[in-house]
């Protein structure tokens, strides 16, 4: 039996690791690895900003370090800060929610579109994305301009995400990413209105996570 995937919300706001947590639910099947969603302490509300991704490296690599047991680690922060800092202390991988959901994304769609949180959050993602080599199936991001609170538990989210995401598929994207994991909850209902696949990407993160200590197994006496 392997140990768990250790899924790791980089801010402290357990409203977001409560609704990630629910959003996992389906991915708790019987023999399959335990799932383990846990906030961190040490980080900013919302992680929002520059200073928010580089402030949570540390307490990020120190709670890997930490975990020993864990089969996997996911962060669940859309700018996937501090990963290669996690990856390089970790022997076990390491998968970011940005990484992941992009490509889980371009499984389903020539050109994408991210739904992200703030304006102030596209550059970061853009650079993450060029360092990917993705950038010319991206057809855009477009913000929701709401904290991360809000979109977690904002009456008004969802009405929001329908009117961002009609705009990114005009404006050519065949797939959508949600930009944050407080958006987990709001997934299902998106897609059926939208017509169009919704990535969640703590989802699949998880889901590659699995799909590896599962195949992991084979072979196994």
């Amino acid at each position: 039996m392997s140990g768990p995937i250790v899924v790791i919300n980089p801010n402290s706001n357990q409203a977001v690791t409560d609704g990630m947590d629910a959003a996992l639910q389906p991915f708790r099947l019987g023999g399959g690895p335990e799932i383990e969603c846990l906030t961190l302490a040490e980080g900013p509300f919302g992680v929002e900003t520059q200073l928010h991704t580089d402030q949570v490296v540390l307490p990020l690599v120190k709670l890997v370090e930490s975990r020993p047991d864990a089969a996997a680690f996911i962060i669940a922060c859309y700018s996937d800060p501090g990963i290669d800092a996690c990856r390089s202390v970790s022997p076990v991988p390491v998968y970011g929610i940005q990484e992941s959901g992009v490509l889980a994304a371009l499984a389903r769609g020539d050109r994408i579109g991210i739904v992200g949180m703030s304006s102030a959050g596209e550059r970061r993602h853009r650079l993450y994305m060029r360092r990917m080599g993705v950038m010319d199936r991206v057809a855009g991001e477009r913000a929701l301009n709401m904290s991360v609170d809000e979109g977690a538990r904002g009456g008004g989210t969802f009405a929001r995400l329908v009117e961002v995401g009609q705009g990114l598929i005009g404006d050519g994207a065949e797939a959508l990413v949600l930009g944050c994991a407080g958006l987990a909850t709001h997934r299902v209902k998106l897609e059926a209105e939208l017509g169009c696949p919704v990535i969640d990407p703590t989802q699949a993160a998880v889901g590659m996570a699995m799909a590896n200590i599962l195949a992991g197994r084979l072979g196994a006496s």
